[in-house]
């Protein structure tokens, strides 16, 4: 394939931070700079709601977008008020109540990254009261949530983000290009793992020796969910709970997900079942460690029906491989991280004749007759074993898919526009399968669900 020299501002993605590259002669899409002169009046104020470990690590990547200064903080902890002003200056302002950030004119944006059962109810809150939302992933915590939360992005004018970001990096990109360039075939199934063998990797955080009830306000953090004792585990390690978290689903699916929606142009699945266990970690977790997926496409204009099988498990102590495979009649696209290898392998035109085949077992002559009249039918160019052909694609070093995640959000900001690559649609296209893995788990019943109304269908 020749190498081409192209604009990638595939859905308004802001390009400028970073060219691309390519080895073994796959073509390699390329960003265009952009003049990265922001006037004072462009610039983006950006509040935080939730400033824990993806708080953080969101803060840190959208500050790196020029143009964007950090401006408030809100958190339940009183101690992350004084780690904020260490980490990005002592005039931030810092709050308990994410609702005071809504009230200041000083703020264009707010990023949210609290636990999943809050992101409804201040995404919703933040439109209403005119600010842009970069909402982290899984957009909703139940089903039942996402059209408010569309409805509301709609009604606001305003740009909104949710936070996938692997599909704004160059890797997906390109997966998407060759998949509609057909480069594969027809997509058959699709697989995908995310495994794990650490206790951080298990969502086991470290929990401060002087957590209280009153430091992390408690009683708010619960929110609608049942009225418990302080558990500083619930609070510092809400993944692990059903009441705040969406599960290896929520947290990890969705991920896988987003990207195969991006890259096939698909709405979503129709049909989920979700099977798992909690194999290793019983440390009070209530979501299992060890979750298979299965999720059943519908036709498309492009492609026909295909499977997706997913895979979570936090007790691998084998190898670990966390890749995404997209399978087709005519190769294959492995996605590894920062890398993708297009494997080409097409099936010779003549149909297999001999080897471990039947023809052995007929007489010796009714062989030789069928030999020569197979060669007779297939020339030796239709009867040539076709080797598989492999092209890899590698991301530029330094690239930052957060970063160019952001990059988006604030450039639509800018421009006015609620085109970002990964608006409130797509993100609860993406979140629905993965809330309907949970609800197959729990329920021990596949989930039936309509891609294009969003909606659940009954059996």
């Amino acid at each position: 394939m020749k190498s081409t020299r192209r604009k990638f501002l595939q859905n308004g993605t802001l390009a400028g931070l970073g060219v691309l590259s390519a080895s073994q002669g796959l073509a390699a899409p390329f960003y265009i700079a952009k003049d990265w002169k922001i006037s004072p009046n462009d610039k983006i104020r950006l509040a935080t709601v939730g400033m824990g470990i993806q708080g953080h690590y969101d803060t840190n990547s959208a500050l790196k977008v020029p143009g964007v200064e950090l401006v408030a903080v809100a958190d339940l902890y009183t101690d992350r008020h004084i780690r904020t002003k260490e980490v990005f200056g002592k005039d931030i302002f810092t709050t308990r109540d994410y609702r005071e950030l809504l009230t200041r004119s000083d703020i264009d944006a707010v990023l949210i990254a609290t636990p999943d059962h809050w992101h409804d109810t201040i995404t919703i809150d933040s439109l209403k009261a005119g600010k842009n939302v970069y909402c982290e992933k899984p957009m909703v915590q139940q089903i039942s949530e996402g059209r408010a939360v569309i409805d509301a992005w709609k009604a606001s004018g305003k740009t909104m983000q949710v936070g996938s970001q692997s599909i704004s990096g160059s890797v997906f990109q390109e997966a998407k290009r060759l998949l509609q360039a057909g480069e594969i075939g027809q997509i058959n199934f699709i697989e995908s793992n995310s495994d794990r063998f650490n206790s951080i990797g298990a969502w086991n955080y470290t929990i401060p020796d002087d957590a209280t009830a009153e430091n992390t306000n408690w009683d708010v953090y619960l929110k609608d969910t049942p009225k418990l004792s302080f558990d500083p585990k619930r609070y510092f390690r809400w993944r692990n709970y059903k009441y705040y978290g969406t599960g290896v689903a929520g947290d990890l699916f969705v991920h896988l997900i987003t990207g195969v929606h991006y890259a096939t142009g698909s709405h979503g699945p129709n049909r989920i079942f979700a099977s798992g266990n909690l194999s290793f970690w019983k440390d009070g977790r209530d979501v299992p460690d060890v979750m298979v997926a299965i999720l059943d496409y519908p036709k498309t204009a492009q492609f026909e029906p295909f499977q997706m099988v997913l895979r979570v498990n936090f007790a691998n102590a084998g190898a670990i491989v966390n890749n995404t495979r997209i399978i087709g009649s005519e190769g294959q696209l492995d996605i590894r991280g920062n890398s993708l290898i297009l494997s080409k392998n097409k099936l010779q035109k003549a149909p297999g004749f001999g080897g471990y085949d039947s023809v052995f077992t007929f007489p010796e002559e009714k062989q030789k007759t069928m030999e020569a009249a197979y060669k007779a039918k297939y020339s030796e160019e239709d009867r040539k074993y076709i080797p598989v052909k492999e092209t890899t694609f590698k991301a530029p070093d330094g690239e930052n898919s957060s970063i160019l995640h952001f990059a988006n959000f604030f450039d639509n900001i800018r421009k006015g526009s609620q085109s970002t690559i990964e608006d409130p649609v797509f993100g609860f296209r993406a979140a629905a399968p993965v809330l309907a893995c949970n609800e197959s788990y729990f329920q021990q019943k596949p989930i039936l669900w309509d891609p294009e109304t969003m909606k659940l269908k009954k059996k």
